[in-house]
């Protein structure tokens, strides 16, 4: 092993039975997509291929994730919390992360929750961008499930010529829109175009947290001019 993973094994508390839990994490959408167990040698093959490896507790045997699907986890960061005994593995997802097929293992919502909000298109009412970070996920789940006569599943099965040929559309659109200063149809239009470039961006790779880093430096360096 190296000096790296020599250091992040010495740092980790192992359990009686020498393993931690490790939760896995869209780094694109930052959805919660599964929990899985590591041991010393199942971290070290991950820390140095780049890809999520487990320790099969029913097996009791050593599992690359995606070895047989395809649907392989390439791993953007890892993190301990503070107590050292649970990693966070931030991934780039390979089609869906559950063996049932779905993009995330946690699809089963538990209801009456004291205090919760109910119903899935519910939004956080502090949260004016919360949309945004739905639709995001939403657009996670499509790219990894692709189900049967979803919108957003043609668009990726078609290709990235598709999509761009969508967001140009969507685009004059909006000019449109704004040309008649017809607010109504603006909003509607400029949803549209929103919708196509999250797809887009979901096509490529590229986060909302990109976006908003960008954005952030741009705003600081034009305050350092001023």
């Amino acid at each position: 092993m190296s000096s790296a993973t020599d250091k992040a094994v010495s740092e980790i508390k192992w359990n009686e039975a020498g393993l931690v839990p490790a939760i896995i994490q869209d780094s694109i959408s930052k959805e919660v997509l599964m929990m899985a167990y590591m041991n010393r040698e199942s971290l070290a093959k991950s820390l140095e291929s780049g890809e999520t490896w487990f320790w099969s507790r029913s097996r009791n045997e050593l599992w690359h994730k995606g070895a047989t699907s395809g649907h392989v986890q390439r791993i953007v960061s890892m993190h301990y919390d503070c107590d050292g005994d649970t990693l966070l593995v931030r991934v780039e997802q390979s089609g869906a992360a559950c063996h049932t097929g779905s993009y995330s293992c946690f699809f089963n919502k538990v209801e009456g929750v004291a205090g919760a909000e109910t119903g899935s298109e519910t939004l956080p009412t502090g949260d004016r961008f919360a949309m945004l970070n739905q639709l995001e996920a939403v657009i996670a789940q499509r790219y990894a499930e692709r189900p049967e006569g979803a919108y957003t599943t043609y668009l990726f099965e078609k290709g990235v010529d598709k999509i761009l040929k969508k967001v140009g559309e969507e685009t004059a659109e909006v000019i449109i829109a704004a040309k008649n200063n017809d607010k109504d149809e603006l909003r509607y239009e400029a949803s549209d175009l929103i919708f196509h470039l999250m797809v887009l961006l979901r096509e490529q790779g590229v986060p909302l947290d990109d976006l908003m880093m960008e954005l952030g430096r741009r705003h600081n360096k034009s305050k350092q001019s001023s």
